[in-house]
Parts: C-alpha cells; structure tokens; sequence
C-alpha cells in the first residue's frame, strides 16, 4: 500500500508527476485547495466551516484543516492508499497528521521529495500560460501552443495568471522555505524521505518515482 506524501518547492514538478502516479496505481491525488473545493461544494459539516474562513480572506486553521483531511481519509477511494501533495505545510500539521493516521492505523509509508535550483523553478513559473476559456496549461518552452498565444483546443486567447512572475513567486518561494522546508528534515529523522530529480522532463521523473514504488 502507498501512503505517500509529495514535498518540494512550488513547480518543482510534485502536481504534475502526482497527477500520473493516481492514474497508474488507482490513487486518490489529494490536495488542500482541491479538499476545500470538493467539502465547500458538497456542503459537508467540515466544507462549510471552512468557507466560513476562506469567504472572509481569512487562512483556514489547522485544526479545521486536519478535520477536512480526517474527511477525506474517510471517504472508500482512500481505503487502498493516498498521495498527499500540498500538505503537510509545516511541522504543527504534520504533527497532527501523524496522530491523525495513528487513529485510523495508516500511517505515512514514503515522502517523496522533489529537487528543484531556484532559477528552474523561476523559469518553470514566468513561464506558465493558461487558456482564457477551458483552463488548459501551456509553457513558452515545453508545452507550446500550435498557434503562439491561442489555445489549441478552442482558440482563446492564453493568459499569465497574475501570481506567475518573479516577485510573487519569490513571496511564495520565501513562505516554502520557512514554514514547509523544515518538513525535509521532520521526515528524513523519520526515515521516510527519498529524493528524485525535478529538474527532469515530467515523464522521465514519473518513471524515476514509479520505479521506486513499486518496490515498496
């Protein structure tokens, strides 16, 4: 059984691999915004405490972060595994991960982390497009459009997302390595940390993390 936990740095590749990794092994890919948007629209006990916070601007707290992740658990496309990418952030979450999983006796078995240099990442980031009308992804380097600036699918125009230059990124950047960074160190005592290569084409990693795997 996998119970996997994806750590790195913001587009150092985790979303993109872990994405792969739910189709071949018939996980859950679950992510904190992800979890909040799927309580919030179904309206669960959890979802509706949360919106109560996000309505307002306001950071959803821990504990009731860890109440939506018992949620989530709990559901029957969970009961064979689980990849948790995004979460925990810090060591207060991840502490209260670990006796959360203690309780239902499936405790984290591999945290997979993601290695990436600061001028990739940027790259990866300024780089980034989205198509105005369906959301698809594109890159200015490694997924182009046929036609610069227009999407493939349904020739909307592409857009930057207002968060994707160097300056909010460094932000972001800056937040990972003071709340989230520290969680290499949590794991690696633990034993559970095994680093992979981001700096890889998102195949050739996939394969790197998939190999591993199937060993466990």
């Amino acid at each position: 059984m996998i119970n996997a936990i994806l750590l790195g740095p913001p587009a150092a590749g985790k979303g993109s691999v872990a994405k792969l990794l739910s189709k071949h092994y018939h996980l859950p890919h679950i992510s904190t915004g992800d979890m909040f948007r799927e309580a919030i629209e179904a309206k669960t006990p959890v979802g509706i405490l949360a919106a109560s916070y996000i309505d307002k601007g306001n950071l959803v707290p821990d504990d009731v972060t860890i109440a939506l992740v018992e949620e989530r658990l709990s559901q029957p496309d969970c009961q064979h595994g689980f990849m948790f990418d995004g979460f925990p952030r810090t060591i207060v979450q991840a502490d209260a991960l670990e006796q959360l999983l203690k309780k239902i006796k499936r405790p984290i078995n591999t945290v997979l982390e993601f290695e990436c240099n600061r001028p990739e990442l940027i790259r990866r980031i300024t780089g980034r497009r989205i198509c105005s009308e369906c959301g698809t992804p594109y890159h200015i380097d490694t997924m182009k459009p046929k036609k610069e600036g227009v999407c493939d699918h349904d020739g909307a125009p592409l857009l930057t997302r207002k968060d994707d230059n160097v300056e909010a990124f460094t932000v972001r950047l800056k937040a990972y390595d003071e709340l989230t960074a520290p969680l290499i160190g949590y794991y690696q005592a633990k034993g559970l940390i095994t680093q992979f290569d981001g700096v890889k084409a998102t195949v050739d990693l996939f394969e790197d993390v998939k190999a591993f795997l199937d060993t466990l």
